[in-house]
């Protein structure tokens, strides 16, 4: 693991803090070194992947380049295909069984022999003649020793059974934890560390070209089992943006105003929403798409007026209930838009902006 972590041509390096999936692992099929991993966009860390070492190093003219975030999509896709529900099911509940079957069954063992021996040394002492009573009184040492010994070991397993955390969760709740294994993967406090160590778990390199001819992105999945699988992905040509509907550009233009990518992100996402190649909005996503669109990022107001406010702060100004003031912008009686169904409500005024 320590070699594997030094980061030089033939090894992976340490998985870091970044969301790219595949930084050290992936490598320019027609000139072999590592791509770089760099960020584009304004204001923005959207990953992208590019062979630069020949101009790097000698001056070269650069070989590939292309962005991660659709790659790094397509390889969750097919990652999340191969652990089937079934599969991280029935390894998370017989690991968590192995574990806990062990020692037991080592102890158990070591009970038995006690048990056995003390029997013994008691079937030794009753058929000894009472009458020698240097036999018997050696017998009977003999016994007690035996049965400190086999009352120890019940200790240990009492201990043992007390020390041992329960499971994590019955083969039922692992199934339906399996079954949800992408919202697990998407979920916002999912470490982008181990994201990159399992998918390291599972593939060995990945190989990585451009069909200039079919403007396709070629990626040769090299798995640690010895499988290989290709997948071609569309290049997005200069200039070209992604079908993100414009009902959602519409939202979030609003929404930018009052709030991160982060929160956006899952406001799209509990509203069912989904990007132009229907995958699940995440914090990249969302500044990828305000970058392509032109749409500023969310900044908090540096004199701490904010001229958008929250359904609370909102209430608080105006002095009446929270409720009040949703009721009367659901019924019309104040000029308010709603970007999202299940979302806040906007509303703009001659002296200021006020968002719910």
């Amino acid at each position: 693991m320590i070699s594997s972590n030094v980061p030089t041509s033939r090894h992976h390096g340490a998985p870091k803090h970044g969301d790219a999936l595949l930084a050290g692992l992936i490598r320019c099929k027609r000139c072999g070194p590592k791509l770089i991993l760099r960020s584009s966009g304004m204001e923005s860390h959207i990953p992208r992947y590019s062979c630069s070492r020949a101009w790097m190093d000698n001056g070269g003219a650069h070989c590939i380049a292309f962005g991660g975030l659709r790659v790094d999509d397509a390889i969750e896709e097919a990652l999340l295909g191969v652990v089937g529900p079934g599969a991280a099911a029935t390894a998370a509940a017989k690991g968590a069984r192995e574990r806990r079957d062990q020692v037991r069954d080592a102890l158990s063992r070591d009970l038995e022999a006690a048990r056995y021996a003390a029997d013994r040394a008691f079937r030794q002492y009753d058929a000894a003649d009472p009458a020698n009573r240097l036999v018997t009184s050696e017998l009977e040492a003999r016994w007690n020793r035996a049965l400190a010994h086999a009352a120890e070991v019940e200790a240990k397993i009492a201990m043992h059974d007390a020390a041992m955390p329960s499971p994590l969760a019955d083969p039922a709740s692992l199934g339906v934890l399996a079954s949800n294994l992408k919202t697990v993967w998407d979920a916002p406090t999912m470490d982008a560390r181990l994201k990159k160590r399992s998918v390291r778990t599972l593939i060995h390199e990945v190989v990585a070209d451009i069909d200039d001819a079919a403007s396709e992105i070629v990626l040769m999945v090299h798995g640690v089992g010895g499988a290989h699988s290709e997948l071609r992905l569309p290049k997005r040509r200069r200039g070209q943006r992604n079908s993100t509907s414009a009902d959602i550009v519409q939202a979030v233009r609003q929404l930018v105003l009052i709030a991160s990518d982060d929160l956006i992100a899952g406001l799209l996402n509990r509203n069912g929403r989904k990007t132009g190649n229907g995958n699940r909005w995440t914090r990249e996503r969302v500044t990828s798409m305000r970058s392509n669109y032109h749409i500023p990022v969310f900044k908090p107001a540096e004199d701490g007026i904010e001229p958008w406010l929250n359904l609370g702060n909102a209430a608080k100004l105006l002095k009446i209930a929270p409720k009040t003031l949703r009721l009367a912008a659901e019924a019309g009686e104040i000029e308010s838009i709603h970007p999202l169904p299940d979302g806040p409500w906007t509303r703009r005024s001659s002296a200021r902006r006020t968002c719910w």
